[in-house]
């Protein structure tokens, strides 16, 4: 679009400079040139006159036959200049006394403007005239179409006594000037299509370059800066899509988590440079060792995640056991110390054999890992056959658990807000009278509604201002990306839909699924009233926090568009009234951070 609006002006700049230049050119050069063409012809005249022009002319009859004839073929050496089609000799009041056409001679012509200013002014006089009206004597008129008619007035004792006047050939001039005009609009618009391939390659350039560096800046928000691998989110973000494409397409995906034997001893021992000398060791040796098929990042501070499609456990164990034996005849050296062994231990599982979902096939891989490094370190485990199917409610929302720390490191914000979510929510679901067990599990979705914003890219997550259309979409994908996450968990769909449908909206504007009314979820509808006040009493890098009484207008002002009305209802009367309710930075009401009100109906 910007290269379009240059073009555009350019063009417009281009058309308006050569039809100016033109214009200009054609004045200046035609001014020129005439000027030109009457000096040339003044000084002919006075060559004629020096020739010997004989005052008797004057009285054209006291003037001898041959002497007039004399002086019409003086007349007709004028001729012989080239360009000049025919000369008279005419007195003041208009006789031709003598011309270059001897059948003019002696013709009375009724002298026009131009040849009554040359004899006021003295001065020459020039016009450009048609052929056909050349103001000449009668029976002399002209083939060409414009002719260049000059007076030249001839001066006695301080009186205009004669008048020489001359017919030129114009198209000779009027030819030229076109070709200078036509050349000056060609120079014009070459130097604009060079100027244009110009603006257009650097355009290209500084576009191609600028998409390079977004491109970069996407993928450094991807990336794990130590050691240049995929960072957390965006393995749990991508191992949650290889997991829906595999359960589309019905096929297996392996999984091994490795983690570095006696980490924190080699930190502790020799500092972190160490450390990270050995991470970044043991990253780029298991990139050598890996497949395009491989996905690899970094999982945790010590922990690496390999995901392959279509292959076996036995099949990666393969791979992981040959990265080791490479890795054992590598060694770390610091300062005196000997040389160092650096080992891994790895846990090995497989969906959906061992999981199907993110959290217990993570889950399964965890603690095979453990069994492995229990085992003394420096060995690989596949996970038991009935790994996946162990009751692992608790040991799930540990993972889940985890899950929330981790989005914690991208964006804190994220954590205590959702920790504030599940407050409000439940201090809500309390004023409904909810049973213990929905409370439960409105508790477990408050914590858990943004989990989906682990796989967001931190320079969206992070971004201190106005998110774009785009920007946009990609964080209405957390609700989905969070359902993907937990959907396999024990006894988790009522957490499934608070996770996905916190964001509809009553009217049924919101996302994704754009539900309205008593089609969403009740706990959806409970959470989005406890996310509204959150979001709203909790300062962000593009916004502060509002008080809590312009909260409350504002959650006022949303109940029966974005919010279910009656929770909204109870919510501020509870916040205004219940001396235990939940206020933004604490965890309990606290009178004197703010008093409750009464609230006009």
């Amino acid at each position: 679009m910007l290269l379009t609006i240059v073009f555009g002006v350019l063009l417009a700049v281009v058309g308006v400079t050569a039809s100016a230049q033109a214009v200009m050119v054609s004045v200046y050069a035609s001014t020129s040139t005439l000027d030109a063409i009457v000096q040339s012809d003044v000084s002919t005249v006075r060559g004629f006159v020096h020739q010997g022009l004989d005052p008797r002319i004057l009285d054209p009859a006291s003037m001898p036959a041959e002497d007039l004839a004399a002086l019409e073929g003086l007349i007709s050496t004028v001729l012989s200049k080239g360009g000049i089609l025919h000369v008279e000799l005419r007195l003041p009041e208009g006789r031709v006394v003598a011309a270059s056409d001897p059948r003019v001679t002696g013709a009375e012509v009724a002298p026009g403007a131009d040849f009554r200013r040359a004899i006021e002014s003295g001065q020459a006089q020039l016009a450009l005239v048609g052929g056909g009206s050349a103001e000449a004597a009668p029976g002399s008129r002209f083939e060409t179409e414009n002719v260049l008619r000059e007076y030249v007035p001839l001066s006695l004792d301080g009186q205009v006594a004669l008048v020489v006047a001359m017919w030129r050939d114009a198209a000779p001039i009027l030819g030229g000037l076109d070709t200078l005009r036509r050349d000056v609009v060609v120079v014009t618009i070459t130097a604009a299509i060079i100027a244009s391939i110009t603006l257009y390659l650097v355009f290209r350039s500084a576009q191609g370059r600028l998409t390079r560096q977004a491109e970069a800046l996407i993928e450094a928000g991807r990336r794990d800066a130590l050691t240049n691998t995929l960072n957390h989110g965006a393995l749990v973000g991508l191992l949650a899509q290889e997991i829906e494409a595999a359960r589309r397409e019905q096929h297996e995906l392996a999984v091994a988590l490795i983690d570095l034997d006696g980490f924190r001893l080699l930190n502790d021992s020799h500092g972190h440079r160490a450390g990270d000398e050995a991470l970044v060791k043991v990253a780029s040796l298991l990139e050598a060792h890996g497949r395009e098929e491989l996905m690899l990042g970094r999982y945790g501070p010590d922990e690496f995640l390999l995901v392959s499609k279509g292959r076996t456990a036995e099949s990666l164990q393969g791979l992981v056991e040959a990265f080791r034996e490479e890795l054992g005849r590598h060694s770390l050296r610091f300062e005196t110390t000997e040389a160092l062994p650096i080992t891994v231990s790895a846990g090995l599982c497989i969906y959906p054999t061992h999981g199907t979902s993110v959290t217990t096939l993570l889950s399964a891989a965890v603690r095979t890992l453990e069994e492995a490094k229990a085992s003394g370190g420096d060995s690989i485990r596949i996970a038991r056959q009935d790994e996946g199917s162990q009751p692992a409610a608790a040991s799930s929302f540990d993972v889940l658990k985890g899950l929330v720390l981790a989005v914690d490191t991208k964006d804190r914000y994220t954590k205590r807000h959702s920790e504030d979510v599940a407050r409000y929510a439940l201090f809500l679901a309390g004023r409904l009278e909810l049973d213990d067990e929905l409370l439960r599990t409105i508790h477990v979705s408050g914590l858990l509604h943004d989990v989906g914003k682990i796989g967001i890219p931190d320079e969206i997550l992070r971004k201190p201002g106005r998110l774009t259309s785009d920007e946009m979409g990609v964080i209405q994908q957390h609700v989905a990306l969070g359902d993907m996450i937990v959907r396999e968990l024990p006894d988790i769909d009522t957490v499934r839909d608070g996770i996905r449908h916190h964001h509809e909206r009553w009217d049924g504007k919101g996302y994704l699924a754009g539900l309205a009314g008593d089609d969403i979820p009740l706990i959806a509808r409970v959470l989005a009233v406890a996310d509204a006040f959150s979001a709203m009493t909790t300062t962000r890098p593009y916004r502060k926090a509002l008080d809590v009484r312009e909260a409350l207008n504002r959650l006022g002002d949303a109940a029966g568009t974005q919010l279910d009305e009656r929770l909204v209802t109870v919510f501020i009367d509870g916040i205004e009234h219940d001396a235990n309710a939940p206020l933004p930075g604490t965890e309990t009401g606290v009178g004197q951070l703010w008093a409750p009100l009464r609230r006009a109906a």
